[in-house]
């Protein structure tokens, strides 16, 4: 509940209450497709305080369905307030929510069990948004086709999440965001054939980059010094937190402890601000969603081994391709694009650069399929990448393998046990 209080009482830093309240009118009566930045949508102290809102929605759900707080939970909070920076208020995440726990109730199965897809799956909040404002109904027509379309698409997400980790093999860690695009692309496809024009919009903001760079590097250092407080005042046991490919599922709560993941999250996050910095770009509402589900994740796979190797693919093909290195769009696809990192975990660092570069050509031509209707679009292509590679490493590994084993000498004890 701190990280909630944090960005809720320094949003009265920014702006009077008066300013946030109106900021928080424009926020829930928007549209807000990919990518809107409600810094320029509305103003930074009602963004921080939509953000502390909708953090504390996901800490009560948790609480209200008695969860563990384990690695996926904690990504799955930081994730929901990263979002809430562009694209998620409690306006269209509701529906979707009740949608998810409606499933389980239908199926009889534990909420806790929704729980993930509940959270997650807000990712298609502006589906709701776009029917209800920019849809051209009535508004009461507006929210209810909006609200039922949400409904709909948290209902299904929980099912489908569960079949599409398959198509991955757990090496995209947003395996939500693969689910809500696929979801995202079907409704936007039946929308489109009514008529309906959804497209993608750039509403970004500027000039903020030395006062979230402050605040966000004090935030990580005092993650840093609790995690080192609790470990003792070591790194011991960060060595082997790195040696975990990251695949799903990989709690490094259950598995390293929670200092350590601690310690683990605060250096993700100094690497993700250095990233954004590094390459120009400016620290607004999606730059610090992509820094926040780092961080978020560095509780669920994600760690420096293989972080690293994705944001260094992700520079290389931009800078081969001439791409603006500094433009919002390709610094996110860097960040978000660690959906894939336990690829590089996995295979190495090569392979993880060359899953990077992979990806942000990739990224840059899904949006359209969804219309922008699922923020986690790095998550769908990161799905689409993994499933791609995947079975040709596969593939080579198992060659590689069976080679090794041709060429080991037989060793003769061996060989006369097996022919007796």
């Amino acid at each position: 509940m701190s990280i909630a209080i944090f960005f809720a009482s320094l949003a009265f830093v920014f702006n009077t209450p008066q300013e946030i309240i109106a900021g928080q009118i424009t926020i829930l009566t928007s549209p807000a497709n990919l990518t809107t930045d409600y810094f320029a949508l509305s103003n930074i102290g009602a963004t921080l305080f939509n953000s502390g809102l909708l953090t504390a929605q996901a800490i009560v759900l948790v609480r209200m369905t008695r969860a563990k707080v384990n690695g996926p939970i904690i990504a799955a909070v930081f994730t929901v307030a990263a979002f809430s920076f562009f694209g998620k208020n409690l306006y269209n995440s509701m529906p979707i929510i009740i949608g998810a726990f409606a499933y389980a109730r239908v199926t009889e199965v534990p909420a806790e069990k929704s729980l993930l897809g509940a959270l997650f799956g807000t990712a298609l909040g502006p589906l709701v948004s776009e029917i209800t404002f920019n849809m051209g109904f009535q508004l009461p027509e507006g929210i209810l086709f909006g609200y039922i379309a949400g409904f709909i698409a948290g209902f299904i997400i929980p099912p489908l999440a569960k079949h599409f980790v398959d198509f991955t093999k757990g090496f995209s860690l947003y395996n939500i965001g693969f689910t809500s695009g696929v979801v995202g692309t079907i409704f936007t496809s039946v929308l489109r054939s009514m008529g309906k024009e959804i497209e993608p919009v750039s509403m970004l903001s500027s000039g903020n980059n030395q006062a979230f760079t402050i605040i966000f590097l004090t935030l990580f250092t005092v993650m840093l010094v609790a995690g080192l407080y609790l470990n003792s005042g070591t790194l011991n046991g960060y060595s082997e937190l790195m040696m975990h490919s990251g695949q799903l599922s990989t709690d490094f709560i259950k598995t390293n402890g929670f200092s350590i993941t601690l310690i683990n999250m605060a250096f993700l996050g100094y690497v993700s601000v250095f990233y954004v910095l590094f390459h120009g770009g400016e620290i607004n509402g999606p730059a610090i969603g992509g820094i926040l589900t780092v961080v978020g994740f560095g509780a669920f796979g994600k760690h420096l081994k293989n972080v690293l190797p994705i944001l260094i693919g992700v520079s290389l093909m931009g800078f081969i391709n001439g791409y603006d290195m500094s433009a919002t769009g390709v610094i996110i696809a860097g960040l978000f694009g660690t959906t894939i990192a336990p690829i590089a975990g996995r295979y190495g660092t090569l392979i993880g650069i060359l899953a990077g570069a992979l990806h942000l050509t990739v990224v840059t031509n899904t949006g359209y399929l969804h219309g922008g209707i699922n923020l986690y679009n790095n998550g769908f292509a990161g799905g689409f990448v993994a499933a791609m590679m995947i079975p040709l490493l596969e593939a080579i590994q198992y060659q590689q393998e069976k080679r090794r084993q041709l060429r080991e000498p037989v060793d003769p004890a061996e060989a006369v046990k097996v022919e007796n």
